[in-house]
Parts: C-alpha cells; structure tokens; sequence
C-alpha cells in the first residue's frame, strides 16, 4: 500500500504529526528539530490560528491567520512579510499544538498566545529592521 496522503491521514487518524520543512514560521518553528500536530478544520478558523493548506501547486504550507475575510484568510509566516490570500477551501487542517525541544505547547498555552502577540505587534518594526539590513 502507498503513502497515505495528509488528507487521508487526518480522515483515519483524526491528526497528522509531521516535522516542521522550511523557516517561515521561525523562531517558534525550526527546520528539521520541530513537530507540529495537526487537526481537521472544524470550520471557519480565527485570527491568529495556524492553518495547514495546498496551494494548488501541491505545496502544503502553514502560515498564520492574521485576517479573516469574507471567503479567505489573509495569511503570512512569522518570519515572512509577504501576505497571502488564502480561499477557506484551501484549508486542510489546523493546527492545535507543536513539540519544541521535547516539550509539547498547545495553540491555548499562555506563553505561545503572549509569543502570537508579540510576534503580529513587532511586524513593522522587523520589516524595517531587515530592509535597513539589506542597505547596509
């Protein structure tokens, strides 16, 4: 039998545990040390969530909600600053908590929601920070 594919696992196991590829939701997720537990979608998600979602390319991407709009999420990775819509339709899974160092957060924790904040409050002042870089 193949591999299942992510839709199919959330359908059977009712979650889908993968290890973190890429760094757009660095520092809170890194490449190849993180794990993050995924849950079907129970319907239309929340500012802040964490949504798992295919392009139609086929790529899978998790980035966070920072608006919710009338069909789409506006979404954009914490170490990016290009936003995205994203369709409701695209969505796949949401997810409800992440293992970092051995130690498992949920998405309800109180340090990771004061992280969320921080991190959506401090967006300007990092875009300007890492253009200023780039000049210099």
């Amino acid at each position: 039998m193949g591999k299942m594919t992510i839709q199919q696992c959330l359908e059977k196991e009712g979650f889908y545990l993968a290890t973190v590829k890429g760094d757009s939701m660095m520092p809170m997720l890194r490449q190849g040390k993180d794990l993050v537990k995924i849950y079907p979608s129970p319907g239309v998600l929340k500012k802040m969530d964490l949504p798992l979602y295919q392009r139609p390319t086929g790529e899978y991407v998790l980035h966070r909600i920072i608006a919710v709009k009338n069909g789409y999420y506006i979404t954009c990775g914490d170490n990016r600053f290009l936003k995205e819509q994203v369709p409701f339709d695209w969505v796949i899974g949401v997810m409800e908590s992440f293992v970092k160092d051995g130690k498992e957060i949920m998405a309800t924790d109180k340090k990771y929601l004061a992280y969320v904040k921080k991190i959506r409050r401090t967006f300007w002042v990092r875009r300007i920070r890492k253009k200023l870089k780039q000049i210099w």
